[in-house]
This record gives structure tokens, C-alpha cells and sequence, in this order.
């Protein structure tokens, strides 16, 4: 398998479109040496943006993970599956209160459109018909037993819109371990209601016209202007390949080294690129 170097490939573009989980950083924090890499594409002026399916914190909390880390990122920088989740939300639910399954900090994007929100865990017959709408935000903030119970009844008892702001089933928490997220708890959820959700998020081509959006109010650029960098074959790669980006996949996150070519072969999702990670 033919390994490329990042900051040759990178000179060929415009605008990158980093994955954020298993690209730039992973459970330990920032990957070493990404401070070097983003001061590259500043001194070569190529423009970049954190493409994520991180719901569960604002904008501005997720750019704060990289400024801690000594690596400056400003807001407006990142693009979430949360912010598509919102524009739904600003347009489609017009009354009521919605319920969230996530923590508190992830009903920011709940609360931005002017909508009340509750938990899951606070909804009872008492105002279970005030609920015009379920989102489901995180993994964490919740009881996975009761509250997860409490959601399969509410939909049960309740013909509403659910809508998943993240597609990510699964996210790493060790180099060999994973943790169940919040788009396979959706999943599961779907399958016991047998009623379609809404999914927002990568690989869903609305992800990435949300993000070309975004770039065009202030760097005009077509699509063979970029590239999206990501870990993940069936969420990354396949996603900016249908939307018709080039791709480069890494080696940090989900997809392992000695797995790659044979996922590749397998799965039939093809990247323009394969790099050792994002830094050299």
C-alpha cells in the first residue's frame, strides 16, 4: 500500500476539510506535531475547516478543545452536524418544546433557534404532549437504561420528528477500543419504533453542501479546489467522494494500518490519497 505525504498532497489545494476525532486529535488529545501542520497550510495560505459530526458542544466549545491545546482555531472554522440539525429545527418545528437525549451543553443548538428544550429524563405524562420534537444530541448526560426506555415510549405514544445530529455509530476511546455513540443509539431506536429519523451528518451529501456554503462567503472556491482528510472510509471518504471532493484517508483514527487496504478492497470506497496521519 502506497503511503502519500500530506504536505506534498495539500499543496495541490485551496481548502482543506479536516475530520476533527481520529485526524487531529484522539483520546489522548491533539496528535503531536498538528501544530506544525495547520502553521504549514497558514504559511501556504490554504484555508481549512474542521468538518465534524460532533454534536454535542457548540462551535466555539469545540474550537476551545484546540486553543487549549495551543493550536488557535476560530469558530467559525468549524462545521458541525449540529448546526444542519439547527437549520432544521429553525424551520420545520415551530412550537412546543423539544426533548433532547445528550447533556445540556449539547441542547445549545436546541436552544439557539428560541425553542424550550427539556431532557429526556424530565419528560413524564404530565407534558409529554407539549413535546413537539426528539433530538438526539450525546451519548453521555443521560441514563442509558431508564432514560433510553423513557424515549422508546415517549415515540411510542407520540407522532413526532426525530432527528440525529450525529451518524457516527461508534467513536474510539483507546487505540483498540470503541465506545457505542449517539447515531448508533439512533439506529437502535429506529429499528424498535420501526419509524424513519432524520440524520444529519457525514456521509450525507447535505453535510458537505452545508460546508461548501460556508466556505463560499468568503473564499469563493470549486470543488477541485478541495480536499477532505478523514479516518473513516464509510463516513469520511465515502461522503466527500458522493459529493465529489477528493479525499484523503489517515491512519490515526478508525481505519488501522494493517486493515486499510483490505477495507478498501472490501468495502469498494476509494481514496484519492492514504497518509500515515496529517502531520509531514
Amino acid at each position: 500500500m502506497k503511503l502519500d505525504s500530506f504536505n506534498e498532497i495539500v499543496s495541490k489545494y485551496k481548502v482543506v476539510f479536516f475530520d476533527s476525532y481520529g485526524v487531529l486529535k484522539n483520546h489522548q488529545g491533539l496528535i503531536p506535531g498538528i501544530h506544525d501542520t495547520i502553521d504549514h497550510l497558514r504559511q501556504h495560505h490554504i484555508d481549512f475547516y474542521l468538518l465534524t459530526n460532533d454534536a454535542s458542544r457548540s462551535p466555539a466549545e469545540l474550537a476551545q478543545v484546540y486553543i487549549d491545546g495551543g493550536v488557535y482555531i476560530t469558530p467559525d472554522k468549524v462545521i458541525s452536524s449540529g448546526m444542519i440539525a439547527l437549520e432544521y429545527l429553525r424551520y420545520k418545528v415551530s412550537w412546543g418544546t423539544v426533548a433532547y437525549l445528550g447533556t445540556q451543553k449539547s441542547s445549545h443548538y436546541v436552544a439557539q433557534v428560541g425553542l424550550k428544550t427539556i431532557s429526556i429524563s424530565d419528560v413524564n405524562d404530565d407534558n409529554m404532549n407539549q413535546i413537539s420534537a426528539l433530538v438526539l444530541l450525546d451519548d453521555e448526560g443521560f441514563d442509558w437504561n431508564v432514560d433510553i426506555n423513557k424515549a422508546i415510549n415517549l415515540l411510542r405514544k407520540r407522532n413526532i420528528p426525530v432527528v440525529v445530529a450525529n451518524t457516527d455509530f461508534t467513536y474510539p476511546v483507546s487505540k483498540n477500543d470503541v465506545a457505542l455513540a449517539i447515531g448508533g443509539i439512533g439506529e437502535m431506536l429506529e429499528r424498535i419504533i420501526r419509524k424513519r429519523f432524520i440524520h444529519f451528518g457525514k456521509p450525507d451529501t447535505q453535510m458537505f453542501h452545508f460546508a461548501f456554503d460556508h466556505v463560499q462567503k468568503t473564499n469563493p472556491v470549486s470543488k477541485n479546489d478541495i480536499l477532505m482528510v478523514g479516518d473513516t472510509l464509510n463516513i469520511d471518504i465515502l461522503g466527500a467522494n458522493k459529493f465529489g471532493i477528493d479525499t484523503a484517508l489517515v491512519l490515526t483514527g478508525n481505519t488501522q494500518p494493517n486493515r486499510a487496504e483490505i477495507l478498501i478492497e472490501t468495502m469498494g470506497i476509494v481514496p484519492d490519497y492514504i497518509c500515515e496521519s496529517v502531520v509531514g
